[in-house]
């Protein structure tokens, strides 16, 4: 778009130059990389459903009128963007897709890690991961079933499958081994909300936790608006902290953990193209 000089009542003039400029620093075709996208926040509306043309700006990497906070609105549900490219040239299968990472912003629903105070097995071996049924006072529950359904059902053939390092195995408390795993929807660690592992049990000189994550730095959403962190709802985090306990969120909005038999939030992520 071509300007004019404009002169204002008060002598001041702006030149078609600086017009340009201005315009050049908010309009984000001028910025068209993951880096520029990841900067800012915005919380824009983008409708009830991923247009084709919002998933061509994603593939091809430009990231167009797209923005870290901006979310879809489906089934009642809030779909935010939390990160783009932050999968892109990661996992045991090279991610060389570029991706949008999306949050929910609250809990889809509530459910414990296990049965029973335990993280044998880790984050893969609970039936938070696995989906299997897992009673605790007689309520039936299905881990991370429902929501990977749900979000399949949303998002169809722009649902991307990655792959993620997931513990496997707990030793007196640690974990303490894992495997590559193929994801579409999962809890978030420690490290994707906070920037740090908090909780995460740290080596010893002896023991070497089995801490490996593609996971392993904040979310630009959470750097740059807090806030969705905190949603007055306690909500899981697939960190295993002990022999009994994984990580979480509070619903106060402090770093905590809890039993694996505790009845918190599943607010898994995923990613799109």
């Amino acid at each position: 778009m071509a300007y004019a000089t404009q002169t204002f009542a008060d002598g001041n003039t702006l030149t078609a130059a600086m017009l340009t400029q201005i315009q050049d620093g908010v309009d984000d075709s001028h910025y068209s990389n993951a880096g520029a996208h990841n900067s800012i926040f915005r919380g824009k509306s983008l409708g009830s459903s991923v247009t084709s043309t919002q998933a061509g700006y994603i593939s091809a990497g430009t990231f167009t009128d797209l923005f870290v906070g901006d979310y879809w609105t489906i089934s009642s549900t809030n779909y935010r963007i939390g990160a783009f490219n932050y999968w892109y040239r990661c996992g045991s299968t090279d991610m060389t897709t570029q991706n949008a990472l999306i949050v929910t912003d609250g809990n889809m629903y509530s459910a414990p890690m296990n049965a029973s105070n335990t993280t044998e097995g880790g984050y893969a071996g609970s039936a938070m991961y696995t989906g299997d049924d897992c009673t605790v006072s007689s309520v039936t529950y299905t881990g991370l079933t429902n929501a990977r359904s749900t979000i399949a059902s949303a998002f169809g053939s722009y649902l991307l499958t990655f792959y993620e390092l997931l513990t496997n195995a707990v030793t007196s408390g640690y974990p303490s081994g894992g495997a590559w795993y193929a994801c579409t929807a999962e809890l978030m660690t420690a490290e994707m909300v906070y920037g740090s592992g908090i909780f995460n049990p740290v080596s010893t000189g002896t023991v070497v936790p089995y801490n490996y994550r593609v996971g392993k730095s904040q979310l630009p959403l959470f750097a740059l608006a807090p806030q969705y962190i905190n949603i007055r709802a306690s909500w899981w985090l697939r960190g295993v902290v002990s022999a009994s306990y994984f990580a979480l969120v509070s619903g106060a909005g402090y770093a905590s953990c809890s039993n694996a038999s505790g009845v918190s939030g599943v607010r898994p992520f995923f990613l799109i193209s």
